[in-house]
């Protein structure tokens, strides 16, 4: 119904209004009773067969959605009834901000991607808590994506991300530490050396002072270089950070479809989907292999196929995460990766 009625329909409007009408749809759809319920049936695979422990929580399934679709903690509820394992939320800033003028997301479909410079728009975690107080269901494991408001100087970035951690803690299972987002000015200079083991030492003071820490996570981009990664690791080592998340969109045109007077006037933002597929997995697998598979990894990057989360699982990830994928393959993705799952065991 997807590919053949929704999309093409949906492919008729702007990027981002698409995006609202179709969790508007949702959330629709789910208040009916016995609709939500067949709704429920037709995506959600439930088998013990599929449970990941990590981190110390119990993943129902390996499949998370990642970062970006639910920025404010709106949606999660609705899209955890298409089957994800995890529901990650974010990037929440400490006060809210509107991000980039629009248009700022931008459809590739000859190449199955996407382009943003969205910005960071969001409410602001206070925002963001207040929904997680009043809506939040037992057993969904939430991850908190954190970064800084556009306008804080680098220098005093590690209060923005501190005052997200402390107001998100108690409600949500897990930290992400998004230092490698484009479209914040500045921002993945924060990947470097000793930004960044500065700022991951401090949110580890701050954690290992409460009665149950809980595990934090670094986001980083496909775009950074052996060396830098050799960094990245290291860093892991010595803040004992519980994990990456490789990885985040691309700067890089490199290898489009698309036409380069076409990629030109859309400008710049982070690319997404199926182009960054090789890069992500390429980056998943050499982490993996140079730390002899101790840090554990969550792959996401260009899975729009059961086969393309199979592969990045086979590279080194213990959990996978989509988005972009969603926007051309449909609601279904989530179901057919974990039926393929199945079909390994």
């Amino acid at each position: 119904m997807y590919q053949n009625l929704l999309k093409p329909i949906l492919f008729r409007l702007s990027p981002e209004r698409a995006h609202h009408l179709t969790v508007s749809l949702l959330k629709m759809t789910l208040s009916i009773p016995i609709a939500g319920s067949i709704f429920k049936k037709i995506y959600s695979v439930k088998d013990r067969r599929l449970e990941r422990k990590v981190f110390g929580l119990t993943f129902p399934n390996p499949v998370g959605l990642a970062a970006g679709f639910d920025k404010d903690g709106k949606s999660y509820r609705a899209m955890a009834a298409l089957g994800f394992g995890f529901i990650e939320i974010g990037t929440v800033t400490p006060v809210g901000q509107e991000g980039n003028p629009q248009p700022r997301l931008f459809r590739l479909p000859e190449d199955e991607g996407l382009i943003n410079r969205m910005g960071f728009n969001n409410e602001g975690v206070e925002a963001m808590v207040k929904r997680l107080k009043a809506n939040r269901p037992k057993g969904l494991i939430i991850g908190g994506n954190i970064g800084k408001n556009k306008v804080t100087p680098n220098e005093q970035a590690t209060r923005d991300y501190a005052i997200c951690f402390e107001a998100l803690f108690p409600y949500v299972d897990y930290f992400v530490v998004n230092v490698s987002s484009p479209n914040t000015p500045g921002l993945r200079e924060l990947q470097e050396k000793e930004p960044l083991t500065a700022l991951l030492t401090h949110l580890q003071q701050l954690n290992n002072q409460k009665a149950s820490p809980k595990p934090i996570l670094l986001k980083i981009a496909p775009d950074l270089t052996n060396e830098q990664l050799d960094d990245i690791l290291g860093i892991v080592q010595d803040t004992k950070l519980d994990g990456l998340i490789a990885t985040n969109t691309t700067i890089s045109r490199a290898g489009l479809k698309t036409s380069p007077q076409t990629v030109e006037a859309i400008g710049a933002g982070g690319l997404s989907g199926k182009p960054v597929r090789e890069r992500s997995t390429e980056v998943i697998r050499y982490l993996h292999k140079k730390s002899n598979g101790k840090v554990t990894i969550i792959g996401v990057g260009g899975i729009t196929s059961p086969a393309d989360a199979l592969e990045k699982l086979a590279a080194g990830a213990t959990l996978v995460q989509v988005y972009s994928g969603m926007v051309y393959a449909g609601p279904g993705l989530v179901r057919d990766i974990n039926r393929a799952l199945l079909s390994k065991v």
